[in-house]
């Protein structure tokens, strides 16, 4: 299985790069299909998630927006199955996991993810990990939540990710409140800023960086 978990997307050439090694193709033979339904339910301006179309099509990658919540199953699926990459935007984190749950991809994520990677952007990396209490906890952030009926992720990775590391848009995104944090969660955590990834192959971390990261519990890894 292989995974590129992102901040902010390809927001810098070091990170597309891995990116691009991932999928093995380059340029339009790169069919991605973007999950945006975690930005659903975030007021203002999303200035954010248009970056991040325009930094997809301006390697010329194929790019077609697929919205789970807003589409039947046999609509979405073979759309999903079209692509060579899923790609999961930012936006609420429990949005996007009571959405896995609800349209069932998160159980068709494994055997899709068999010949596909899966690459998230900001929630869309938070939702894999072991659980959602990088969300959940005050400390470290404040989402509005939805009906969960616990706080697991898709555990598609043993660690967790707490993305936009420093950001003026995040102020808990602190390393003193993430080392607070990591006192009560067993596993290790990747803090991560905006031009930094974490690529998974075959359960092995790397991380791609061009900024500044911060990993607790390493031990772990």
């Amino acid at each position: 299985m292989k995974l590129l978990l992102t901040s902010a997307g390809l927001s810098n050439d070091s990170i597309a790069k891995s990116f691009e090694e991932m999928v093995g193709l380059t340029g339009n033979n790169v069919k991605i299909a973007v999950i945006p339904t975690a930005s659903n339910v975030e007021e203002g301006d999303k200035g954010w998630l248009i970056k991040d179309y325009q930094n997809l099509k301006s390697r010329n990658y194929q790019v077609d927006i697929v919205d789970i919540s807003a589409l039947p199953k046999e609509i979405w699926l073979p759309r999903l199955e079209a692509a060579n990459v899923l790609l999961f935007e930012g936006g609420n984190t429990f949005y996007l996991m009571s959405w896995l749950k609800k349209s069932g991809l998160d159980k068709l994520l494994p055997e899709l993810l068999k010949t596909r990677v899966y690459m998230g952007v900001s929630a869309g990396s938070m939702v894999p990990t072991v659980s959602l209490r990088m969300s959940t906890s005050q400390k470290t952030y404040s989402e509005q939540t939805f009906p969960l009926d616990n706080d697991n992720g898709l555990g598609l990775v043993n660690f967790h990710i707490r993305p936009h590391l420093n950001s003026e848009f995040f102020p808990k995104a602190r390393e003193e409140f993430i080392k607070e944090i990591a006192k009560e969660i067993p596993e290790p955590i990747y803090a991560i800023d905006d031009q930094t990834a974490i690529k998974v192959v075959d359960g092995k971390p790397e991380v791609i960086s061009e900024g500044k990261y911060l990993v607790y519990n390493q031990q772990f890894v």
